[in-house]
C-alpha cells in the first residue's frame, strides 16, 4: 500500500510542477516581487498535493471499481427501466450538490438581484439559485440517460453531440442575453470531482458487459452530454423564467 501511495505522491508532485513553475517565473522574473505569505502558501500547497494524491488513490481504489460493478451489475440484470433510473440519479444527485455549481449559482443570483431581474431579497436570491441548481442538475440526469441509450442501443456519439451544439447555437439567438454567459459556465461546472468518475466507470463498464460494444469506442462520451446539456436546460430555464 505504502511503495502506491509513494507513487501517485510522486506523480501528484510532476503535475502539480509546472503550476508552480509559472507562477514562480511571473512573481520572480515579471513582477520582481517576493511571494508573501510565502510559509503558508507552502503548507497550503503541501496540503493540495496530499488531497490530491489521496483523490486520485480513492478513485483508483473505490469509485472507478464502483461504478464498473454497478455497471456489471445492471447489465446481468437486464432492466433496462432500472439501468436508466439509476443513470439520472447518478447525475442528479453528483451534480445537485456540486460546490462549484452552488458557488455559480450564488453569484448568478446575486449579480440578477443586482440588475434588478429578480427582486433585492434574500429569498428572491436564494429561490433563484435553487432553482438553477435544480435545472442544471436535471439536465445532468437527462444527459447521462442519453448517454446510456446510447451505448445500449449503439448510437453514433458524433451525431448526438453535432445536433446538441447546434440546439446551443440556436437557442443562443433566443435566450435572454443575462442568460446566456450562466448557461456556458454551468456546463462547465457539472463535470465536477464526484460526477466524472462514476460516471466514466459506468460508461466503460457498461460498454464492457454488453455484446458487440467497444470499452474505448462506446464507453467513453457520457462527460461531453454532461457538460452539453446544462447549456440548453439553463437557456430554456432563462427563456421560460
Amino acid at each position: 500500500m505504502l511503495p502506491v501511495f509513494l507513487k501517485t505522491l510522486i506523480g501528484s508532485f510532476f503535475d502539480l510542477l509546472p503550476i508552480a513553475v509559472v507562477i514562480g517565473f511571473f512573481q520572480f522574473v515579471v513582477l520582481e516581487q517576493p511571494i508573501p505569505n510565502l510559509m503558508e502558501i507552502l503548507i497550503g500547497s503541501l496540503f493540495v498535493l496530499i488531497g490530491l494524491t489521496l483523490f486520485v488513490q480513492g478513485l483508483e481504489m473505490g469509485l472507478f471499481p464502483l461504478g464498473e460493478s454497478l455497471a456489471f451489475a445492471f447489465a446481468r440484470k437486464g432492466s433496462l427501466l432500472w439501468l436508466l433510473l439509476f443513470a439520472f440519479a447518478l447525475g442528479f444527485g453528483t451534480t445537485v450538490a456540486e460546490p462549484a455549481l452552488i458557488a455559480v449559482a450564488n453569484e448568478a443570483a446575486k449579480v440578477a438581484a443586482e440588475g434588478l431581474v429578480i427582486g433585492a431579497t434574500d429569498q428572491a436570491r436564494a429561490e433563484y439559485a435553487l432553482g438553477l441548481r435544480l435545472t442544471v442538475a436535471l439536465s445532468v440526469g437527462f444527459a447521462i440517460v442519453i448517454g446510456v441509450l446510447r451505448i445500449v442501443r449503439g448510437w453514433p456519439v458524433q451525431y448526438l453531440i453535432i445536433g446538441g451544439y447546434l440546439g446551443v447555437i440556436v437557442m443562443t439567438f433566443f435566450a435572454p442575453a443575462e442568460i446566456i454567459g450562466i448557461a456556458y459556465d454551468s456546463g462547465g461546472v457539472t463535470t465536477s470531482t464526484m460526477t466524472v468518475p462514476l460516471v466514466t466507470a459506468l460508461g466503460v463498464g457498461l460498454a464492457s458487459s454488453i455484446r458487440g460494444r467497444n470499452p474505448m469506442v462506446d464507453g467513453f462520451g457520457l462527460i461531453a452530454f454532461a457538460s452539453l446539456t446544462p447549456m440548453i436546460f439553463v437557456m430554456a430555464y432563462g427563456m421560460i423564467g
